[in-house]
């Protein structure tokens, strides 16, 4: 990027980057939404499932045959 000489140049240049500085801050704001989305949606989907021993005999899983 070539710096102006000229007084102008500077304030186009200036106001550029402030423009470009805005849109980085606006583009960071809606990925941190769409992770915060992201996360919730998970959360749910996880909420959703079953326990693990949800509908198993009550026997199951509580003793180990180590001399199989």
């Amino acid at each position: 990027m070539e710096i102006p000489s000229s007084t102008a140049g500077l304030a186009q240049l200036a106001t550029s980057l402030s423009q470009n500085k805005l849109e980085g801050a606006v583009e960071v704001a809606v990925l941190k939404k769409a992770i915060d989305i992201q996360e919730q949606s998970a959360l749910q989907l996880l909420d959703s499932l079953p326990s693990p021993t949800q509908g198993l005999p009550a026997n199951v899983g509580t003793h180990l045959n180590v001399t199989a």
